[in-house]
């Protein structure tokens, strides 16, 4: 890792490009989120550290409720690859991103609420966007077996057993378009399901699972819940504003 601490390492491009989009986009989230906990794989600590690079806890959401072993083990390792840990932030499992991803395909959103989801089925044009007669949960494990299929066929082995830097590179693939599965239209997975809900762990309110400690708010100089900040918005433009050091979510008014 290089000493320079100005500008992310390479392997943070994934999260370059959110950062990117957040200055112009509202950072709350649409999507709902499911309810309860099923025993799984728990997120380690038991209080919020000051450290941004140190393991953080989530606010009561334990568990996956939609994944499988072999669905979380892919999304953890995924994850991690697009946020690895370092000064800037820990790594992608620890800010919460797998585990919000798991809450939002488990919900409403994962179910195909407000979806079209009777047929027929026909070839719509490209600016209708994804036409698929899937649910995101449905489309999203779909296109995590199809990876799991082309990474063995590449690597001899799963997504989530490769080595960092094979991953990292087999997701770009992936988005680029190089990547080729029969069954499943792996390029529009990863580029209008993975990637979005992606960007949405990194910036949602910590209630839903990700961006654990705010850390995502705080690497930004992000206050948090805008409906309190119009007057600071006026008397703070152009200004460090103090409050971003410690910004507030939904829980710290609940």
């Amino acid at each position: 890792m290089s000493n320079d601490t100005t500008q992310p390492p390479p392997r943070r491009h994934f999260l370059r490009q959110v950062i990117t989009v957040a200055g112009s986009a509202s950072l709350s989230s649409p999507l709902a989120v499911g309810s309860g906990a099923a025993a799984a794989v728990a997120v380690t600590g038991a209080h919020a550290a000051q450290d941004p690079a140190t393991p953080v806890s989530a606010p009561g959401l334990i568990g996956y409720e939609c994944f499988s072993a072999d669905e979380a083990a892919f999304t953890e390792t995924m994850v991690n690859v697009m946020c690895p840990a370092d000064q800037f932030t820990p790594n992608g499992v620890d800010c919460g991103l797998a585990i919000f991803m798991d809450r939002q395909l488990g919900g409403a959103y994962g179910k195909g609420a407000g979806r079209y989801m009777h047929g027929p089925w026909t070839q719509g044009k490209p600016q209708l966007g994804l036409q698929l007669p899937l649910t995101p949960e449905q489309f999203f494990k779909a296109g995590v077996e199809a990876a799991n299929r082309q990474a063995q066929g590449k690597f001899g082995k799963t997504f989530d057993q490769l080595q960092p830097a094979e991953a990292d590179a087999f997701l770009a693939a992936i988005a680029d378009g190089k990547v080729i599965d029969e069954a499943v239209p792996l390029a529009a997975w990863f580029n209008e399901l993975v990637y979005p809900l992606f960007t949405q762990a990194c910036y949602a309110d910590p209630l839903y699972g990700g961006n654990n400690n705010k850390v995502f708010w705080k690497m930004l100089g992000y206050p948090g819940l805008p409906a309190t900040h119009t007057l600071d918005m006026v008397n703070y433009r152009g200004k460090p504003f103090p409050g971003a050091k410690d910004p507030k979510s939904i829980l710290d008014f609940s």
